[in-house]
């Protein structure tokens, strides 16, 4: 079994060393930068399978080295960060951020966090050869003309053209297409996709539907669904 890979971010040595400590113990093999300016040379090289990303940074801050992974790699970020600012996290999300976690923080839910979206991407790159993926369980695949989101693989495709999404975006497409014209306000959402244990705001809904538009709708063409956005609600799937 291949030895998950973690790159941590950080300018203050005391948590580069706690966090250093708790993914060793459990098996990871990590790699440190506290240097904004050489993270993204650090993380060409060590080649992570997760980024752990301070957003105040030394030389670079993280929004910036969020954007330049972004332009060439999907490894999931998440940003740890003592800023509380709903913008600060709507930008990073923007950036392509998976998660957020607010400083101060307990190493043991950082660990949480980082199993759970490893989960989700070993999942998604993996699928197409697992047993699951072979059965074709249909619960794991909603499909409308010209439309389909495949949990078992985690791709999206439209128009015959598959779609990337990071984990987040698709899981909300996935849980509002399972449910067809039902309006689920942001709270419901975030309850329903990011569970219990999510700090963010219902703002940070309102982000990934934006980037999930973005990818999946077309105004130039005759779709038979979409996300529509239900005023003073939330939002529904709808299907014509």
């Amino acid at each position: 079994m291949a030895v998950n890979k973690v790159l941590l971010v950080d300018d203050d040595p005391g948590i580069i060393e706690v966090l250093k400590l708790y993914f060793e113990k459990e098996g990871y093999q990590v790699s440190t930068c506290m240097q904004g300016d050489r993270a993204v040379g650090v993380f060409n090289q060590f080649k992570p399978d997760i980024v752990l990303l301070d957003l105040m940074l030394p030389g670079m801050d993280g929004n910036d080295i969020c954007r330049e992974i972004r332009k060439t790699s999907d490894t999931p970020i998440i940003m740890l960060t003592a800023r509380t600012d709903t913008l600060d996290k709507i930008i990073g999300l923007e950036l392509g951020a998976d998660d957020y976690i607010p400083k101060p923080f307990e190493p043991k839910e950082v660990l949480a966090r980082v199993k759970a979206v490893l989960r989700r991407t070993e999942k998604r790159d993996n699928g197409g050869a697992s047993s699951e993926a072979e059965s074709g369980k249909p619960d794991d695949i909603i499909t409308y003309p010209g439309f389909s989101v495949d949990k078992i693989r985690y791709v999206v495709t439209v128009d015959g053209n598959e779609i990337y999404m990071p984990p987040k975006e698709l899981e909300l497409l996935f849980f509002l297409a399972s449910n067809p014209n039902r309006v689920f306000t942001r709270e419901q959402l975030l309850e329903n996709v990011w569970g219990y244990d999510f700090y963010g705001e219902s703002r940070t809904v309102d982000v990934h539907i934006k980037r999930i538009r973005e990818k999946i709708e077309n105004p130039d063409r005759e779709q038979n669904w979409c996300i529509k956005t239900v005023w003073s609600k939330g939002y529904k799937f709808e299907t014509r």
